[in-house]
């Protein structure tokens, strides 16, 4: 029995007047939100993906987004460097923090914690309750262009434009181990398998790389992947397909046993992205993504067994 996938175009969101790179979970399973280059923070019902609603608007491009629905209140980063805290029942306790000297690249919410990595190579803790910096770490001195954690490993992994990955203790920030050299430019975009037992890691210079990070974090497959960067990759839920998304306008679908492509997303045959796909995201068992094209395209996914 071989293994087949359907993925079809179910919606096309538009409504964002610039380039959109950020989305995240908004107030329920059915709520999805967007952040693009014009500070919109956009709130999308999925069941009725026409009706987009403005919720908040910041001053700059919006790279990183996340939502607090218990304190209704909007986390965003943006390319000048600031920390935005858009409180949604109460704006006039909305902060902008300028913290990071470059952009916001990165972010990463976990516990009582949002982590930031920033253009200045520094990686900071925030209280999300107190809603201020609790620590910075230096990593080095260019972009931190992303984040992913490990509950299995309790890690974190930060992707930099040094080439390198760096492996931190999640409670301690303690750093463990760096993969030198890990792409021939920025490594833009992490992602920890399920079980914890590989990393893959995606680079401006288009490969795919996945490292066993149960033998010493050796390299054990080196994929050219893309034309052009890959800015995402994400996992399906059941961790047997994952997801990468290119600057050469494309959303490639794999198979994570054999590292195989099933599938790629383009824009005339499929309906796809005729930009840069900037961002994946998982919600309410379909993919979105979202593109320098100003929209957004809800795919659902179907598994076919010949």
């Amino acid at each position: 029995m071989s293994k087949k996938i359907s993925i079809q175009r179910k919606a096309q969101l538009t409504g964002h007047k610039a380039a959109i790179f950020s989305l995240a979970l908004g107030k329920n399973k059915q709520s999805l939100l967007s952040g693009a280059g014009e500070g919109w923070v956009v709130e999308w019902d999925l069941e009725n993906p026409e009706l987009g609603k403005v919720i908040a608007q910041v001053e700059g491009n919006i790279f990183a987004l996340h939502y607090i629905p218990q304190a209704q209140l909007v986390i965003a980063g943006t390319m000048n460097g600031g920390v935005h805290w858009v409180d949604l029942q109460a704006p006039e306790k909305t902060l902008n923090i300028a913290h990071h000297e470059k952009g916001v690249y990165s972010m990463l919410a976990l516990g009582d914690f949002i982590f930031t990595g920033g253009g200045d190579g520094i990686l900071t803790r925030w209280s999300i309750a107190e809603r201020r910096s609790l620590e910075s770490l230096q990593l080095c001195h260019q972009n931190l262009r992303s984040i992913a954690y490990c509950k299995q490993r309790n890690e974190m992994a930060v992707g930099a434009s040094d080439h390198q990955i760096y492996l931190l203790d999640a409670t301690t920030l303690e750093i463990k181990t760096q993969i030198e050299k890990a792409h021939g430019n920025s490594v833009f975009s992490l992602s920890y398998s399920p079980d914890g037992k590989t990393l893959l890691s995606g680079g401006r210079d288009a490969m795919l790389r996945v490292w066993d990070l149960e033998a010493e974090n050796k390299m054990i497959q080196n994929l050219p992947a893309h034309r052009f960067t890959i800015n995402h990759i994400l996992w399906h839920p059941n961790g047997k397909y994952f997801f990468t998304a290119s600057r050469d306008k494309t959303i490639k679908v794999w198979d994570a046993k054999n590292f195989e492509i099933l599938k790629v997303l383009e824009g005339l045959r499929d309906q796809g992205h005729f930009n840069s796909v900037n961002r994946l995201h998982w919600q309410a068992d379909h993919l979105i993504s979202a593109s320098d094209d100003r929209s957004l395209i809800i795919w659902k996914m179907q598994e076919l067994f010949d």
